[in-house]
């Protein structure tokens, strides 16, 4: 996958550090997102957990990370909205009902929101855009999809453990770019679900 923010390394000079990220993700709706918001907070009280939650505005099901970048690659953007416009699949409904950790970097451990099952409509969305940003030769070296909501980060694991299922009808997946360092999601597009006749 190549930008068009790409330059010839210089002998002596590092990489310019990454600002910016690009992902595809499904995002719950408002009310549903800030009810995952306050599980978090409960869940963080009753786990001891001493991670800061996630913003309510930044839960997300991330389906396929296109990169860190320094700038924002405008070629590999809009090839990306030209996959994600080939997507034809009808709504369905997402649905989480436990929550554990992932190992993550040394003090920082992913705390999830998980997925109830390992098939269903967001894997079905997750392969089929896989299969569209392949073509475009956008495809990424990915770990298998687990659909999960990160909820904060931690020193501590949790193992996995139920909660009460949270679901939602999924409508649309969207192109998130986030400034990384600043807290901050931008839409750089959204595509509705909906097969193509």
């Amino acid at each position: 996958m190549s930008s068009d923010t790409h330059q010839p390394s210089l002998a002596g000079l590092a990489a310019p550090q990454p600002t910016d990220r690009l992902f595809f993700a499904v995002m719950p709706p408002v009310p549903l997102a800030q009810r995952i918001a306050a599980l978090a907070q409960e869940l963080r009280e009753r786990l001891a957990l001493r991670g800061k939650p996630r913003p309510t505005s930044h839960l997300h099901v991330t389906l396929h990370h296109l990169g860190d970048f320094a700038g924002v690659p405008q070629r590999l953007v809009e090839s990306a909205c030209a996959a994600a416009a080939g997507v034809a699949l009808v709504p369905f409904e997402g649905s989480f009902d436990r929550v554990g950790s992932f190992a993550g970097r040394a003090g920082k451990n992913p705390f999830v929101l998980l997925g109830n099952h390992a098939g269903g409509g967001m894997a079905g969305l997750h392969a089929t855009l896989g299969t569209r940003l392949a073509a475009a030769g956008l495809v990424r070296r990915e770990r298998a999809f687990v659909p999960h909501v990160t909820l904060l980060y931690d020193a501590r694991t949790v193992a996995p453990q139920p909660v009460e299922t949270l679901a939602w009808p999924v409508h649309e997946f969207l192109l998130i770019h986030s400034l990384l360092g600043r807290t901050e999601y931008r839409v750089l597009g959204r595509w509705p679900l909906a097969a193509r006749t």
